[in-house]
């Protein structure tokens, strides 16, 4: 048997009975003769209240005192399971993720991982230890300082640990019992995928489905490691994520098969924020000098629209969503280059939701598109912005409208279950 990389979040870690129930699993798979390295988010809300607690201590904390404060959290619960499963008789020895030997850049509360060197990890395993790292952390290359990876870093610390160790898959265990066609929290008869390409879990990821990080996906298509999200609450097979070749679904009409559009599922995200940069002088260099500002900010942004640009003026509107985190720093950014720049004024909304629709065929299906905008129509959502790709449709609406919209497209694609509805055992799905 080899050697399987185990991720738990917090929800599953969230207290003594969950580190233990957790525990026995650990073990179950140790004594099926896998090696077993785990990888373990904070406990429940843990994360959450320390940064609360340094917000009321401080309302800008510098980046590395930030950082060693939120490592905290896994390490209590990497200690905390290290000793329940020592309590069952098997030897298991944690590990930070400095000690694990996660290498990541300088950048402070949202690093990326440059190398992974497990030599510590390796030798207790080859000792007959079951391994167990704080996820979501690293050191730097350069000034060996403490870094976190973001919200969600544990996802991608498990699989670039799988990549690095040459596991044979990485299980992902959350609260829910796999990727389900919407969030179960909103759509009660979302159904669980079985299986999903790299490529369309990129995209539900990247549209806001928050039951795997972007980042850990595109890891996994890199090193072509499988993920397997399942519950740590229920012994049920989860959806398997992987690089497997996609099978197309075909219909009878009469004599002709005719090709479909295989939809993934309807994901959401309310955590973004739309930026309109109004009356940009609609001339070649204008919008790299919007994009440029926001780039040298460090600011990673989503959906981008211009408007046509009006004759009687020749100025134009460009909208673009970003996190509401960055909102802030983006008009800074802008407002410093507007001398450059030349524009006239700029809106802040954070009051919106975007609404996705991801799956294989669609720029070939044109009734896909038609579909979707109008179930929208019936639901009474207004569109205020759109992007496309091959295997996804994006709009923004406002947030109030969002839950509504979701139910609306997914049931307008027939992606209602006929059966049981989707088990969300407790937690946030992280």
């Amino acid at each position: 048997m080899g050697l399987v990389v185990q991720k738990y979040g917090g929800s599953s870690v969230a207290d003594a009975e969950g580190i233990k129930r957790v525990a026995k699993r650990i073990v179950e798979a140790k004594k099926n003769g896998h090696q077993v390295v785990v990888v373990v988010s904070a406990m429940g809300d843990t994360t959450d209240e320390l940064i609360d607690l340094a917000e009321k201590v401080s309302p800008m904390p510098s980046g590395r005192e930030f950082d060693m404060l939120l490592t905290a959290g896994e390490r209590i619960s990497m200690a905390l399971l290290a000793m329940a499963i020592k309590n069952l008789g098997h030897s298991a020895q944690s590990f930070t993720g400095s000690q694990a030997g996660v290498i990541t850049d300088s950048v402070h509360n949202k690093a990326r991982i440059i190398d992974v060197t497990p030599g510590r990890i390796r030798t207790a395993l080859d000792e007959g230890n079951i391994a167990i790292v704080a996820g979501f952390q690293g050191v730097s290359q350069d000034k060996k300082d403490i870094t976190t990876l973001g919200r969600g870093g544990s996802d991608t610390t498990a699989v670039a640990l799988a990549a690095a160790l040459d596991a044979e898959v990485c299980e992902i265990y959350t609260d829910v019992d796999g990727v389900f066609t919407a969030d179960p929290r909103v759509v009660k008869k979302a159904k669980k995928i079985d299986w999903i390409a790299f490529e369309d879990m990129l995209e539900l990821a990247a549209s806001g489905s928050k039951v795997l990080l972007h980042r850990c996906v595109e890891y996994a298509r890199r090193y072509d490691i499988p993920i397997h999200v399942r519950s740590s609450f229920s012994g049920l097979q989860g959806t398997w994520v992987s690089s497997a070749p996609l099978v197309r679904k075909t219909q009878q009409q009469g004599d002709q098969k005719v090709e479909q559009a295989i939809i993934s599922g309807v994901a959401h995200d309310t955590s973004e924020a739309k930026v309109t940069v109004v009356g940009v002088p609609d001339k070649p260099g204008e919008a790299a000098a919007i994009f440029r500002a926001i780039a040298n900010a460090e600011i990673n942004i989503d959906m981008i629209v211009q408007n046509v640009s009006a004759a009687t003026t020749g100025l134009t509107d460009i909208s673009f969503t970003l996190p509401k985190t960055e909102g802030r720093k983006a008009i800074d950014a802008l407002e410093k280059a507007k001398s450059v720049i030349g524009f006239e004024s700029l809106r802040y909304d954070d009051q919106i939701g975007k609404i996705s629709l991801v799956g294989a065929g669609m720029k070939t299906n044109p009734g896909v598109t038609a579909g979707f905008f109008e179930a929208l129509t019936d639901a009474g959502v207004n569109i205020e912005l759109i992007s496309t790709s091959e295997i996804r449709i994006s709009v923004v609406t406002r947030a109030d409208d969002v839950n509504e919209a979701v139910r609306a497209v997914h049931s307008a694609f027939g992606l209602d279950s006929d059966s049981d509805e989707a088990v969300v055992y407790g937690g946030t799905g992280r």
